[in-house]
Order: C-alpha cells, then sequence, then structure tokens
C-alpha cells in the first residue's frame, strides 16, 4: 500500500478528481459550509480552483504547483483552499466562469482559478492555468499568490466597490424583459442562425470558425434540420447541406475521431481537425452519437453509419457501468503523457500487420506522411479514400476494405494492452439523458436493438439509484446518491426518456417522465416572467441563481426544458406544459433576437412552437404494431414524436388514454399540435397523413 505524507479533506470525497487532490500538501477543503466558515472566521481569501478528472491542464497545474510543497506553503497561509469538481458542480462552474468572463472580457476555461472573498464568496480577480515559473507571458504562481494576498488586505474598500459591480452585472445576466406588449414570436431568429452558422462555416476544412475547433452538435443538428425542411418544402437548401454534411464528414475522417476504438475526442487544437485534445466526454459523444445517425438516415451516406455504430460500440464497450450507467470521460493522459494511449509509430504497426495489410493501412492513415504529433509520432487520421487506395495498389476495394478491417482489429486488440487512460466513473445524471437519448435515436434509426437495450438500462439505472422522494439526485459513485439535481439532469432526462418511447412503449416511462416535468415547473420555474433557473428552489444559497439561455458544451437547459414540455403537452393534452414552454420562449425572446446561434436547444423549441410537433399514437397488437411503427419512427423526421403502444399497455387517464384500441389490427392517431384527424385505420390512409 502506498504511503503518503500529506492528506486532506478530499480523501473522503466521492469524485475521482477531488481525490486525485487528496494527497496534495495544499489543504484542500470540498465546497461547503467547513470550508466557507473557516474563511468567515479567519479573514481569509477564498482560492476557488475547479477542474475536472480529464482536464489535461488541470493535471500538469497540479503536479507542477499543487504537488509542490513551497508553492502549497503559500497557498495554506495565504488563502482557505477550495477545490470543486465543474461536472458535480456545475452550478458554481457557471456562476464563475461567468465571472471570469465579465472581470477579464474574455472567455475562461478549465482550470479556472479564481480569488473570492472571505464572507461573501464574490470573485474579485481570476485566471485558468498558471505555471509554476514564469513562462508563456504569465507570471509564477507563486508570486500571484503573494500578490494577491497582499492586495487582498490592503484594498478592501476598491474591492468592495468592485465587486459591487460585478453583483449587479451577475444579476444582469438574468435579468427579466422589459414591461409592457410581449413580443411577437417569429421564425426571425430561425433564419438569422441559419445565416450566421453558414458564414461561419469554413468551407475547406469544415466546422465553424478556425483553431481550436469544436463539434458543436446543437448547431450540426440546427443546420441538419434546416436543410430537410428545405428538402421537404421543395427547394433545398445547399448551402445549409454542404456546412453540416462537409463538416461531419471531415470529424470522421479526421483525427478527432478515434479509428480504432469509435468515439469522439473533445475537440481539434488545429482547424484541420487533425490532432485532438485527447480526452473523450460522454457529453459530446452522446449528442453526436444521435447526429450522425440522423445524418445517416437523412442521407444514407455509410461513413455516417459507420461513425455512429463505432461510437456507439465504444459506449457499450468501455463507456457503460455493468449495473447501467454510463462513465463521465476518458482521460487525455496516459502514463504522464497526453495522447500516449493512441499514438504510433510506422514500426509499430508494420510489426502487427501482414505487408499488404501494412501498405494499405499507412497509406490510408497517414503513416506514409510526416509525423503529426511530438516526439516523432503519427495520430491516425483517415488521409486516402478505399476507391483512391484500390487504384493505387492495383486491386478491387473489396480487397482493401479486407486489409483495412483486419488491420483495425489487429491494432485495436495491441492497444489495449497498453496502459490505459484514467476513467472518471462517477455517472452524472445529465449526462446519462444526454447518452440515452443518443442510444435510442441511433438504435431506432440503425435497428440496433443493443443500442436501445443498453439506453433502457442506463435509465433503470438512474431511475433506480437517483429518484429519491419524488426527486432527482445529479451524481452516482461509489454506491453514493448525492447533491441535488440540476436544470439540465430533469430536462435531460425527459428527452432520453421520450426518445426511448418512440423505441418501444414501457409501462411506467411516461409517467416518470411527467413527474420529472412537474419537478421543474415546481422547483426551477421561474413564474414571474418565464424560463428555468440552473438550481431548484431549495439549493443552496450562491452569489448568482443561473438562468442559462445560451447552449455551451451541452445544450442549453431551458431549450432541452421548452422542447421537451411542448412535446408532453401536446401529447398528454397538459395545458400548464405549453403555456411554461411558451413563458420561457418569451423570457428568452431578448437574447434570439440578439444571439440565435448561440441558443441552438431554444431554436428548436421556437421551431416546435411555431409549428407543432406532428405526434402519433399507433394502437394495436403488438405483431400488428411492427410494420406502422417502421413506416412512422425510422425515417428522419426530427418533428414527428411516434409511441406504438400495445393494447394492453396500462395508461393512466388524460388525452392519451382517449387513443383507444379498435375493432382493425392497428389503429393511429395522427395530430399536429393540439388538431388531431380522424383516427387511421389502414397503411395506406397513414401514408397520406404523413404527408401532410
Amino acid at each position: 500500500m502506498t504511503e503518503h505524507p500529506h492528506s486532506n479533506r478530499l480523501i473522503h470525497e466521492t469524485s475521482p478528481y477531488l481525490r486525485q487532490h487528496a494527497h496534495n500538501p495544499v489543504d484542500w477543503y470540498p465546497w461547503g459550509e467547513e470550508a466557507l466558515d473557516r474563511a468567515r472566521r479567519e479573514g481569509k481569501p477564498i482560492l476557488l480552483s475547479i477542474g475536472y478528472s480529464a482536464c489535461h491542464w488541470c493535471h500538469v497545474m497540479a503536479h507542477e504547483s499543487f504537488e509542490d510543497e513551497a508553492t502549497a506553503q503559500v497557498m495554506n497561509a495565504l488563502f482557505v483552499n477550495i477545490k470543486v469538481d465543474r461536472e458535480e458542480r456545475p452550478d458554481l462552474d457557471k456562476i464563475y466562469q461567468t465571472a471570469f468572463q465579465l472581470l477579464h472580457r474574455r472567455a475562461g476555461g478549465w482550470p479556472l482559478t479564481m480569488f473570492l472573498t472571505h464572507d461573501d464568496q464574490v470573485p474579485f480577480v481570476g485566471g485558468t492555468y498558471f505555471p509554476k515559473t514564469p513562462r508563456y507571458g504569465m507570471p509564477a504562481f507563486i508570486d500571484i499568490l503573494r500578490r494577491v494576498g497582499a492586495h487582498y488586505h490592503q484594498h478592501q474598500p476598491e474591492l468592495r466597490q468592485q465587486n459591487q459591480a460585478l453583483l449587479d452585472a451577475l444579476r444582469a445576466e438574468i435579468a427579466t424583459p422589459a414591461a409592457g406588449e410581449p413580443a411577437a414570436l417569429t421564425d426571425a431568429p430561425l433564419r438569422a442562425a441559419r445565416d450566421a452558422l453558414v458564414h461561419s462555416f469554413d468551407p475547406a476544412h469544415g466546422g465553424f470558425g478556425g483553431a481550436p475547433k469544436f463539434p458543436h452538435p446543437t448547431s450540426l443538428e440546427r443546420l441538419l434540420r434546416c436543410w430537410a425542411a428545405s428538402v421537404r418544402g421543395g427547394e433545398p437548401d445547399r448551402p445549409a447541406e454542404t456546412a453540416v454534411l462537409s463538416t461531419l464528414q471531415k470529424m470522421a475522417l479526421g483525427g478527432i475521431y478515434d479509428h480504432l476504438g469509435g468515439g469522439f475526442y473533445r475537440y481539434s487544437v488545429d482547424a484541420e481537425w487533425q490532432i485532438p485534445h485527447f480526452e473523450k466526454m460522454l457529453y459530446d459523444n452522446g449528442p453526436l452519437l444521435a447526429l450522425y445517425a440522423q445524418a445517416w438516415q437523412a442521407t444514407q451516406d455509410p461513413l455516417f453509419r459507420t461513425a455512429a455504430e463505432e461510437t456507439g460500440a465504444w459506449l457499450l464497450r468501455e463507456m457503460q457501468d455493468p449495473a447501467g450507467g454510463y462513465y463521465a470521460t476518458l482521460d487525455a493522459d496516459s502514463e504522464g503523457e497526453e495522447g500516449r494511449f493512441y499514438l504510433w509509430t510506422p514500426d509499430q504497426v508494420r510489426e502487427l500487420l501482414s505487408t499488404e495489410e501494412y501498405v494499405a493501412f499507412a497509406v490510408c492513415y497517414g503513416l506514409e506522411q510526416p509525423p503529426n504529433f511530438e516526439n516523432h509520432a503519427w495520430h491516425l487520421r483517415r488521409t486516402a479514400e478505399a476507391l483512391e487506395l484500390a487504384s493505387r495498389l492495383g486491386v478491387m476495394p473489396a480487397q482493401v476494405g479486407e486489409w483495412l478491417t483486419a488491420a483495425r482489429r489487429k491494432l485495436f486488440e495491441a492497444r489495449s494492452q497498453r496502459i490505459w487512460p484514467g476513467r472518471d466513473e462517477k455517472i452524472l445524471t445529465a449526462w446519462n439523458g444526454l447518452t440515452i437519448r443518443g442510444m435510442a435515436i441511433a438504435g431506432r434509426h440503425l435497428g440496433r436493438a443493443d443500442f436501445v437495450a443498453s439506453a433502457e438500462r442506463a435509465l433503470d439505472f438512474i431511475h433506480a439509484r437517483s429518484w429519491r422522494d419524488g426527486r432527482l439526485l445529479a451524481v452516482y459513485k461509489d454506491g453514493q446518491a448525492r447533491l441535488n439535481a440540476y436544470l439540465d439532469d430533469y430536462a435531460f432526462l425527459i428527452d432520453g426518456v421520450l426518445e426511448l418511447l418512440q423505441c418501444r412503449w414501457r409501462d411506467g416511462d411516461l409517467d416518470f417522465a411527467l413527474a420529472l416535468a412537474d419537478v421543474l415547473l415546481d422547483q426551477f420555474e421561474d413564474r414571474g416572467v418565464g424560463g428555468f433557473f440552473f438550481t431548484a428552489t431549495d439549493h443552496e444559497a450562491l452569489i448568482q441563481r443561473p438562468k442559462p439561455a445560451h447552449d455551451d458544451a451541452l445544450p442549453g437547459g431551458n431549450g432541452v426544458a421548452a422542447q421537451v414540455l411542448l412535446k408532453l403537452g401536446h401529447l398528454t393534452g397538459r395545458t400548464d406544459y405549453l403555456e411554461a414552454a411558451e413563458r420561457t420562449l418569451r423570457w428568452a425572446w431578448p437574447t434570439l433576437e440578439q444571439i440565435p446561434n448561440a441558443c441552438n436547444a431554444l431554436l428548436a423549441a421556437l421551431e416546435d412552437f411555431l409549428e407543432p410537433v406532428q405526434t402519433i399514437v399507433l394502437r394495436g397488437q403488438p405483431e400488428a404494431l411492427a410494420e406502422w411503427w417502421e413506416r412512422c419512427a425510422r425515417s428522419y423526421a426530427p418533428r414527428r414524436l411516434t409511441l406504438a403502444i400495445p393494447a394492453a399497455a396500462a395508461i393512466g387517464p388524460g388525452l392519451l388514454a382517449e387513443r383507444r384500441v379498435s375493432a382493425a389490427p392497428v389503429t393511429a392517431y395522427v395530430c399536429t399540435g393540439l388538431e388531431c384527424r380522424p383516427p387511421v385505420e389502414t397503411l395506406d390512409a397513414l401514408e397520406w397523413a404523413l404527408a401532410q
């Protein structure tokens, strides 16, 4: 057993990220009353450090500074030191990232290093990564500590004045709309967002803007929906089509995708998708899985199907707990080096493959080109297509495919014997909701029953372990479910349940979604002006109660909440759901007018509000339902909700109970919003209704 000269309070935490710092010489506290009370009693400012387990620069700063005795001595003498896992406490991360942006007029990141007042936790200065010694144009961290400590005690009046201005700015972030006549909700933000996204599209390499380049699945889904709607309208939107499909192709061929194991890394450090930041995040892969499955259904491009199937297989194989929940992240580092697990040299590859396999693989994945990573290493990305390879090698394309398949299998097996990156095995309710949704959509579009079963196991895990006394908990780890759930937990999980219900009916699932929605309205809604706070009414009081409108790395919780409430309202006839969704859109309208392309989740809700989703309920015997369900549910129709409910299903009171079984093998109830057509009892009549 390893002996450690130091241990601090983080040793009692379940977060793998916090426990990574449990043997630092820094006297770390988790966020909580013990630390805050000590700061108040001793008059010491708080050093707040926020990060997460897969964050490369978090590890660098920890190794350089937090493991250093001299640095820790200064930290302990001058500050009360609090370490936060941003994945467990997104409420704190949202507040202090926003504060950083207000203080510095630029975006923050991780690690986030903020210095707070001792009595009311208001930040007065901050940064992200600080080096141990002066470099990158930054002073040494230990010098920063001493200067901040001295300034805090010498300039209290000025700091209090600055802090009041910051608090006012934080309140303005959740400001209510001006009084007066409510604005008309129109499609103007939808059109403006489409134009802005197309304008920012990189035609050479795909994606939006330059380096670093992120996948932005909500932006891509917005363009996919725009293009699909334009095709249905008879005037295909070619710029939107090019932007979304080219980006998906470039990503699936590039280094941001794991060509041996499936799944996407967090982002590309360059504009060409060649070299990623190597952490794999559940919150990226759930939405990207859904997006690639939808893109395949809309285009039948086999590249999209391959990316979706391999990503789903990776989630099943490496990210799903045996009990059902999905783990949070895979680290970027192994053996102390970023990306080491994923890198190759030509000699390593040559040793594992036949001559023919090596030649095909080297040409296809860039090994014949100069090394693209440090220390003379290669990171794999597709540099040639099968037809081109077949022509160059003078063989049939099928033969090239066999060589490449065999090569990937051999390299994957060899890679699996390496020392693996760390895996953060906490199970986050919100991220599981995103992945349940992704697995359900992929299972439906690709005909993968194993993906649907995986999503069902994850849902059952969350329901059994993180639903307590009518409320959700946000985090599960080591047999403990803890922390009050946030807006995203409820909204994303409802979304996942609704997508899973479109794959198969199961008694109780809709009831669970409705119970979650009722908590949203009761505990999170701003009843005065609409919209949803990020935290519940009984949550810990912080310096701000966030009310996010825009997307960040995750879809905006207000947008997803409005989407699911519209669907549930039309499905069940619950007008309180519909009214809450409309209030959310009216609260967010000023933001939608100003920066619509930053609010794609809200835009999807706006689209569903202006042109309500088509809701189809099929009733009949299970064996007869399959053909009808196939016709309705498999096609790419993002604004259609299809439930195939067996005759023997248990349905509670309400509008859905009126969708009764008739003498026909199947009866279809087709509604748009709250307007319903007469029941349909033949497939020809169903085809006609779907085309309307």
